[in-house]
């Protein structure tokens, strides 16, 4: 007999060998059935998964089982986001080599998610440091070289002058480096760029097929490919007041129709015209120099104050040269958007109006008429200056080349050789991977590449002289942009299995953090797009399904000095207005404050390895499906967590005591059920339905109040036997137990194992197919309605659900509230609304 508790640390590590043992979860590349892949964004291996990994990868694993129960092949991999600064940091801190820091870190995690009890295929597990993969990935640079989609050349980075490296935008603070504190400064520097900005049309329009994409996701993304229509206009300047007699300025605008309402021009302060002036101008060459201490991030540049530099030049308007507008070189123009120019209008651009306040330009409110814009269209093309239409149609986008270079060591190199007399020479593939030498050190700021004192030097492959081997790596969201594509074949000894790839992908569900909707959802897309221009897949995007879920949250709790404390340190007592915490150690009271997302700086975590430790895997699994609705925050309490332990147990009891009256498996089907067998068997197929179909929804939340609500109505009828269960009852039990814990099984698989194995069954739950679902079952033959009189609600009746009004008339007057309403007197009305109420009025 089964123990009356269930011990989830005994059973789930049983469980979970049995699993690899029979290797149930690996995936056959020949399997002919449809195939299935659901994949879960991969971790960075910190060191530690946090809650937000146990929610991200217990959706998926849902997905995953229930389609593999589904009769589906399914994929559900797992690798490791490897290269990346915090290894460097390490490296610097602690003085552990970056290899070393970060595969201890891959065993410590991979041991985490095997406790949670995922269906993971870890055959195929990889590692975006593994030369074993980046080789391949340098293969395809070369590849993508030769296609013209790879292109070195000037860009403008920040840069750290004491730690000697390329800051991206989120590490300059305050004009300052984020380590170093040192001012960093903007500068031009050779970078590598993958020309993504070919593929920027496509990339807008395939957003309309992406329909199982959140909207949200999709606009995210039209914003940052950021498709404008308008017109290239040709201002005339003043020659006598630009530094070389330039005649010109080039400006892009979506709004020609306010042309009437310009009040003054602006340059980028790297515009090639702000340059020729600054080189005449000391003080505008200091207001530039002012500038680039400043990141080069659009956020940063549009929420700085805004400053301009008036230099003297002036621009002739379009329709009337007697009509001079100042030229300025302004902080919020960017050069990588239009020509790195635009003019003014303060009438219809708040952006434009502070600064003519602040200015004293003044403001002219004008507008073309309704429909006029096309006319304004009209005259600037047929207008002509130096034989040239001053006006041209054009189309511009706010997407820009993604240059992948990065002064860091632990990246992915990048198979290039500079030779002084051949140029720039790509590495043989043969001579591939280009590994990273081990031999270095992080004792001073700077890449350890530049300054190895052999790695970077190499013999040219075409000519054979003294050359060097590039010492930039790549940006680590190249290695992220085609990982779903390496794991159809991660044996392959090319990039991709193109057989395979072809028929594996793409990825049915993906799953990740909304943090990530731009970046790498983006890249990933033009890498794919990329990797079909060199024949290594026939695809264009790479994830069919996406879902973005919401954050773990904790409330956070902080002493009096304003040292943050974590949640295990703290012992919260009462409720509503009384609730008060205590630091456990000494009793001192702690301050609760707001519900933030759960962060280390805050110190607001909870170790999954505890909960894991004192619940059980299932118990968080549970939790994290059941508190909220899987796109939005999840609020993690411990009151929270040890109300699914408790459900846990009390499946546990409920499938203890369903097998004792439950009918043997092997047990035939009854020809006839009475209707309490009838009534369960309803309430089994009712949950079954609702389960399948939100599982398919992704609304995880309301299948577990599905369960809930099957329990229930289990345990209730359980409970209302008098007699000993007659066969047919028996029966109906059988399979309403092995309903219920297949139904569970993808949320807690664990349990199920052990509960399916307490029903008798000699398989694993695990392997079993989903249950056949009987829709007629599902039509109900009664419907209840409830009864008003005179407008109060007073009762309920249940009829036949094809009752005649006269049915339901007599079945109502019949009802004891009903008749003390009366009192013996008839009813002045009966109104019976067909299948929704009943009014009786007095």
């Amino acid at each position: 007999m089964t123990s009356e508790r269930y011990n989830a640390r005994e059973a789930e590590a049983r469980w979970q060998k049995v699993w690899d043992e029979r290797g149930i979860f690996a995936t056959r590349n020949d399997d002919p059935r449809q195939k299935y892949y659901v994949l879960e964004m991969f971790p960075y291996p910190s060191g530690r998964i946090h809650m937000g990994h146990v929610r991200n990868y217990t959706m998926g694993d849902v997905v995953a089982r229930f389609k593999r129960a589904m009769g589906l092949n399914v994929l559900h991999p797992m690798g490791w986001d490897a290269f990346g600064m915090p290894a460097e940091n390490a490296a610097m801190e602690r003085g552990v080599h970056p290899k070393a820091w970060t595969y201890e870190n891959i065993a410590a995690m991979k041991a985490q998610l095997k406790s949670m009890g995922l269906s993971l295929d870890w055959a195929r597990e990889i590692a975006t440091c593994d030369p074993a993969y980046y080789k391949h990935q340098q293969k395809m640079f070369l590849d993508f070289m030769r296609a013209g989609l790879v292109e070195r050349k000037l860009g403008k980075v920040n840069w750290d002058p004491v730690d000697r490296t390329v800051l991206a935008n989120e590490q300059v603070i305050d004009g300052r480096g984020w380590r170093s504190n040192a001012i960093v400064v903007q500068r031009e520097m050779p970078q590598w760029y993958f020309a993504i900005t070919k593929f920027s049309e496509d990339l807008l329009q395939a957003l309309d097929r992406l329909d199982r994409w959140p909207d949200k996701v999709r606009l995210m993304q039209r914003n940052w490919i950021g498709r404008s229509e308008g017109l290239l206009i040709r201002f005339a300047l003043d020659p006598a007041t630009t530094p070389n007699a330039e005649a010109e300025l080039e400006v892009f605008t979506t709004r020609h129709d306010t042309l009437f309402g310009a009040k003054f021009m602006a340059l980028s302060p790297d515009h090639p015209l702000a340059a020729a002036a600054a080189a005449k101008n000391p003080a505008l060459a200091a207001f530039i120099a002012e500038c680039r201490r400043h990141g080069t991030a659009q956020q940063l540049i549009d929420t700085a104050e805004k400053m301009g530099f008036d230099t003297g030049m002036k621009a002739l308007h379009p329709f009337d040269p007697s009509w001079k507008l100042p030229v300025y070189v302004a902080n919020f123009i960017v050069m990588d958007y239009g020509t790195g120019a635009i003019f003014g209008c303060p009438a219809h651009d708040q952006r434009d109006l502070d600064f003519t306040n602040k200015y004293g330009l003044g403001v002219t409110p004008v507008v073309c008429p309704p429909g006029q814009d096309a006319e304004v269209a009209r005259r600037l093309e047929h207008a002509s200056h130096g034989n040239r239409p001053v006006g041209t149609r054009q189309v511009n986008f706010r997407l820009r080349d993604w240059g992948i270079s990065r002064q860091r060591y632990w990246g992915c190199p990048i198979p290039v050789i500079h030779c002084e007399r051949c140029g720039i020479v790509p590495v043989p593939e043969s001579d591939l991977p280009v590994t990273l030498p081990d031999d270095v050190d992080f004792d001073r700021p700077g890449n350890p590449l530049e300054r190895h004192p052999t790695w970077k030097n190499a013999a040219c492959p075409k000519c054979g002289g003294p050359a060097r081997r590039e010492t930039d790596t790549m940006d680590t969201f190249v290695d992220s942009s085609w990982y779903f594509i390496r794991f159809t074949d991660p044996w392959t000894t090319h990039p991709t299995n193109r057989a395979i790839a072809d028929r594996m992908m793409p990825v049915d569900q993906y799953i990740g953090g909304i943090e990530h909707a731009i970046l790498h959802l983006l890249y990933s897309r033009f890498f794919t797009r990329a990797m079909r221009a060199t024949k290594h897949i026939d695809l264009d995007e790479p994830f069919a399904g996406l879902f973005t879920q919401g954050m773990v949250v904790h409330e956070t709790y902080q002493t009096a000095n304003g040292e943050w404390v974590m949640p295990a340190e703290v012992k919260v007592e009462g409720g509503g207005e009384e609730r008060r915490a205590t630091l456990l150690a000494t009793g001192e009271p702690v301050a609760i404050g707001p519900i933030e997302k759960m962060s280390k700086s805050r110190r607001n975590t909870v170790d999954p390895d505890d909960i894991i430790a004192s619940y059980g895997a299932d118990t968080a699994r549970w939790f994290m499906l059941s508190d909220s609705p899987p796109e939005r925050d999840v609020i993690w309490t411990e009151e929270g967590v040890q109300g699914a332990w408790r459900f846990v147990q009390r499946l546990w009891r409920l499938v203890r005591e369903a097998a004792q009256a439950a009918a043997p498996v092997d047990q035939p089907r009854p020809p006839h059920f009475s209707e309490a067998a009838l009534a369960l068997r309803k309430a089994a197929h009712r949950a079954l339905a609702r389960v399948s179909e939100d599982i398919e929804r992704l609304r995880f939340n309301v299948c577990v109040a599905h369960i809930y609500e099957f329990a229930n109505a289990f345990q209730a009828s359980l409970a209302g036997l008098e007699t000993e269960p007659m066969a047919d009852y028996r029966w109906a039990v059988r399979e309403a137990a092995d309903i219920l814990v297949r139904l569970f099984h993808p949320m807690m698989p664990h349990l199920a194992e052990e509960c399916w194995a307490a029903l008798g069954h000699k398989t694993l739950v695990a392997s079993e197919p989903w249950p056949r679902l009987e829709t007629d079952l599902l039509v109900e033959t009664t419907i209840t309605l409830p009864v008003q009189i005179n407008g109060k609600k007073r009762g309920d009746v249940t009829v036949a659900r094809n009752a005649a009004n006269a049915e339901i008339e007599t079945a109502v007057l019949a009802l004891d509230a009903v008749k003390r309403a009366l009192d013996g007197r008839p009813p002045k009305k009966v109104i019976v609304v067909p299948q929704r109420i009943v009014n009786v009025v007095a």
